[in-house]
């Protein structure tokens, strides 16, 4: 596996990087657009074109600087890209799946199902499912597109979400028997809610956080998600079953598809379409003008202001 043509450029060896693009790029022409974004987007001056060039050095200011653009001061295209960035990790745990996927066994079991064989079957199940739609979504993401896949996933996981909690509320309310309709409706929901996540938004996530952002913030910009994503976690783990005690487990999941319908709209909203762009091309995609653009190439920056000094 080749080193990646970003980090080859940013270690300036070019000469490298072109033999990446030129096996990645549909033509010679396309493989040199792409380098030249790359140079310009690592502070690398055009004119520079040798085997091996020498990388302008990052300032001290360089990490406050990154704060200042994502965090601080942000244009109004970083900001879009910020809320998206974060908004897709937020969104993709507060639906619920961990309450679905770590506690599907009480699912399971409040759901009718008592044998301990059954409960592990129904288990297994789930993981075997979320494991498939996984594969097929890696088939899916360049040919349907990003946001396609995402609404229609995100579509899915709210009907899913409701039949499981109408099914859960129907069999709270009959405690003395079972109902047989309402058990099947609350495991096929289950199934499909795994699925339709996993087809979707379980992957789309990862790899939209990781392209829409500039490469100069994409460091910060990416942890950032991460964490937004590892705390939203925790906390929907951690109050699940007190959730549960509170508005019943029916309740629970009507929520839960409350916010999927959130998300949903939030995702139509905020959300471009990211597929066949390159990684520098982003900012744009969000409204970035190039006055807003120039902040990313610091060294170009400051060699064009010598020009001009010396002209």
């Amino acid at each position: 596996m080749p080193e990646s043509p970003r980090w080859l450029v940013m270690k300036g060896r070019l000469a490298d990087a072109k033999v990446v693009l030129g096996k990645t790029s549909d033509t010679p022409e396309e493989a040199a657009e792409r380098l030249a974004d790359i140079k310009a987007a690592a502070g690398i001056p055009p004119e520079l074109n040798g085997d091996v060039v020498t990388v302008p050095k990052k300032q001290n200011n360089d990490e406050a600087r990154v704060w200042k653009e994502l965090i601080l001061s942000p244009t109004p295209a970083m900001r879009l890209i910020l809320l998206s960035g974060l908004g897709v990790h937020f969104f993709q745990q507060a639906s619920g799946i961990d309450a679905v996927v770590l506690y599907s066994p009480r699912v399971f079991k409040a759901a009718g199902i008592t044998s301990d064989n059954q409960l592990l079957g129904t288990t297994c199940a789930v993981g075997v499912t979320k494991t498939l739609f996984i594969l097929v979504a890696t088939f899916l993401l360049d040919r349907v597109g990003r946001r396609p896949l995402l609404l229609s996933s995100v579509g899915g996981m709210i009907f899913s979400l409701v039949g499981l909690a109408a099914g859960l509320t129907v069999i709270e309310h009959h405690p003395d028997g079972k109902i047989p309709w309402a058990i099947g409706v609350a495991i096929a929901s289950t199934m499909a809610y795994v699925a339709f996540f996993s087809i979707g938004l379980g992957p789309i996530t990862w790899v939209y956080s990781s392209e829409v952002f500039p490469l100069h913030v994409r460091a910060l910009g990416c942890a950032l998600g991460v964490a937004s994503n590892r705390v939203t976690s925790g906390v929907i783990s951690m109050t699940f079953i007190s959730l549960t005690k509170a508005i019943t487990i029916g309740g629970a999941f009507f929520l839960y598809a409350g916010v999927a319908v959130l998300a949903w709209v939030f995702f139509f909203t905020f959300l471009p379409e990211t597929r066949g762009r390159t990684l520098e091309a982003m900012s744009k995609l969000f409204g970035a003008t190039d006055d807003e653009l120039e902040p990313q190439d610091g060294a170009t920056k400051d060699k064009k202001l010598e020009m001009t000094a010396t002209n």
